[in-house]
């Protein structure tokens, strides 16, 4: 019982945002919300630890909502009509349900667009956040004038060697459980090394994951983080997927490793920048 109530602490969707759109999730993400589903234990919540950020630095961030304007997740434009995201974002509520906010800071602001969500592409491998593969592409119902982020190589490591500083952005919760950020912010966080990330969590994979975060924690992302980028400069590292809690000292984030899924990334973008 302890175990599973750990584990439930890990996903980084905005679980407030979650159950405010309850009526409208399928059935799975419904569960996931009440900790009775293994596929969404492991969402989080927002920037701890950070500081206000500006769009125009990040213009390839947005947030996902539902139809009715409630945050739920993050995203990283990587091309004109095309939004990568972590799965247990695209598949916590119907693709008909899902929008796109781009190029708003606030989100009480009316500034950017709002897009549709016109198909949405999985990583073929994901079942569940631990066990890696939290990617996913979303194809945008229109071109959005926001520039996308760099993509890395997909055989550069050179990006997540340790203590590389990185950036974690996104509009989730400042505190585990506490109130969730209505502006963009951004914290510092160090990439930690593979073998110190399998001490911290026994199902680490370091193919699909990478860590990022102090030891003493303090600063991570958080719940309505989910789905976010980790940069380093323009280049989208990470994408944040799970962890135990928010900024608990010996527990980093952990963030989808974007080089392995890097070429699948842009397969799916250019599919999508065709069609326009």
């Amino acid at each position: 019982m302890a175990k599973h109530a750990r584990r439930d602490r890990r996903f980084r969707l905005t679980l407030a945002a979650a159950a405010a759109v309850a009526a409208s999730l399928p059935i799975a993400a419904v569960a996931a919300t009440s900790g009775s589903s293994d596929s969404a234990t492991q969402a989080r919540p927002y920037i701890v630890g950070g500081q206000e950020a500006s769009i125009q630095d990040y213009p390839y961030a947005v947030y996902l909502t539902d139809s009715k304007g409630n945050q739920f997740c993050g995203g990283t434009l990587v091309s004109s009509s095309a939004v990568v995201t972590a799965a247990h974002c695209a598949t916590a509520m119907s693709e008909s349900n899902l929008r796109v906010v781009a190029g708003r800071q606030d989100e009480n602001g009316s500034g950017g667009v709002v897009t549709k969500v016109t198909d949405v592409w999985t990583e073929p491998g994901y079942s569940d956040p631990g066990k890696g593969d939290d990617v996913a592409v979303l194809s945008l119902d229109r071109q959005v004038s926001y520039r996308p982020v760099s993509l890395p190589d997909s055989s550069d490591q050179s990006l997540y060697r340790e203590g590389t500083n990185a950036t974690v952005v996104g509009w989730g919760r400042t505190a585990d459980g506490g109130a969730r950020s209505e502006v963009l912010r951004k914290a510092t966080v160090p990439v930690v090394s593979d073998a110190s990330c399998s001490q911290s969590y026994s199902n680490y994979d370091a193919k699909s994951m990478v860590c990022a975060g102090y030891p003493q924690g303090g600063t991570d992302a958080c719940q309505g983080d989910s789905g976010g980028p980790l940069l380093v400069g323009d280049t989208l590292i990470g994408i944040v997927s799970w962890g135990d809690g928010c900024a608990q000292a010996g527990k980093p984030g952990v963030y989808a490793r974007v080089s392995t899924y890097a070429n699948d990334i842009k397969a799916q973008s250019q599919k999508r920048s065709l069609l326009w």
